[in-house]
């Protein structure tokens, strides 16, 4: 069975009876993870273990876990600091911040995989205008090009531990005020300016190998009416035609506020998909989730391309699997961490 094209997330610290049902309807492809999912490595260990084991072609299994406020593993992983601090770094050392932001990152993707997840939603890409707390620190900087010297060294770190890249969100949240977890972001701003300075980072990550892309659920008024995870104008246009992106695009949570312009949830996936989303993610509604399902199961399959994006995403081996904490590429990173903080 190949990879189906949602994304959604299980109630607790194992899975139920429910949650294998409906993890190997067709339709799925991954799971998303969530603290509420996390006791301690050895527990989510076993419930990667669960999930990877429940169909012949294993579900992706992802977090969104960028350190700072957005961690979703805490105790018995090493605590990331926030994006920010190696932009602050940059500032007064170049190559020190470019070596800790790939330390970070190796260290980052090596706890996660040793425990089974296959990737998280990282790096940010935004540029932290100081107007947007969403954003704020999660981002490596305000300036375009530290931004993007820091997430391409980032970027090196996660691939080192087998692990993809993700930039988000696309194609740019940090120009707004509004939270698109519980409002629906405007961004004013003309399209010529955003592709000159937000788009950047990404355009720049791209030509580096940037496995995935997230788009953002703002809207850029000037350019579209729909929010760019909807937007077959920024996702093919822009992302798949300008800039020459042949790597997994991943809708942002489509329970999300932003998102709610739409309409229902069979309305949101269809144009996202419509749009050239890949993979759809429904978090912490499982309702929708099955509104979803249902409403698709009858007209919608897995297209090729989308199939072999996917496939793209698991998890590789890399030297120091199977004893990361071991050895001396670890205690490096773990020095690192402790610089920084």
């Amino acid at each position: 069975m190949p990879l189906g094209p949602l994304m959604i997330d299980v109630d607790g610290l194992e899975l139920s009876e429910f949650d294998k049902e409906i993890l190997c309807h067709p339709l799925v492809g991954g799971v998303i993870l969530f603290s509420r999912n996390y006791e301690c490595v050895e527990q989510v260990s076993n419930l990667c273990h669960q999930i990877h084991g429940l169909r012949d072609e294993p579900l992706l299994i992802s977090v969104d876990h960028e350190g700072g406020r957005v961690q979703r593993f805490r105790e018995g992983f090493t605590r990331i600091p926030c994006m920010q601090k190696l932009g602050e770094l940059y500032g007064d050392n170049q190559e020190k911040a470019l070596q800790a932001a790939e330390n970070v990152a190796w260290l980052m993707a090596a706890e996660l995989h040793e425990v089974g997840v296959d990737f998280t939603f990282a790096p940010v890409l935004d540029i932290n205008y100081g107007c947007s707390e969403v954003i704020g620190d999660r981002s490596f900087s305000g300036d375009k090009k530290t931004l993007a010297y820091l997430a391409s060294s980032f970027q090196r770190g996660l691939k080192g531990a087998g692990m993809v890249s993700i930039g988000k969100h696309f194609p740019g949240h940090g120009a707004v005020i509004p939270d698109s977890h519980i409002e629906i972001p405007i961004d004013e701003r003309p399209y010529e300016t955003i592709m000159a300075e937000d788009v950047y980072p990404f355009k720049q990550l791209i030509k580096e190998g940037m496995d995935g892309v997230m788009p953002a659920h703002v809207i850029y008024q000037s350019v579209d009416e729909l929010p760019a995870g909807f937007s077959p104008f920024w996702i093919q246009t822009v992302l798949r035609g300008e800039l020459d992106f042949q790597g997994t695009i991943f809708s942002d949570d489509i329970s999300m506020h932003g998102a709610s312009v739409i309409g229902d949830y069979e309305q949101r996936a269809r144009q996202a998909l419509k749009a050239g989303c890949d993979m759809v993610l429904v978090c912490n509604n499982r309702v929708g989730a099955e509104q979803v399902i249902d409403a698709l199961s009858s007209n919608c399959s897995p297209e090729d391309d989308s199939v072999k994006r996917l496939s793209t995403m698991r998890a590789k081996s890399f030297v120091e699997s199977g004893h990361v904490r071991q050895s001396s590429k670890w205690q490096l990173a773990q020095q690192t961490i402790e610089m920084l903080a």
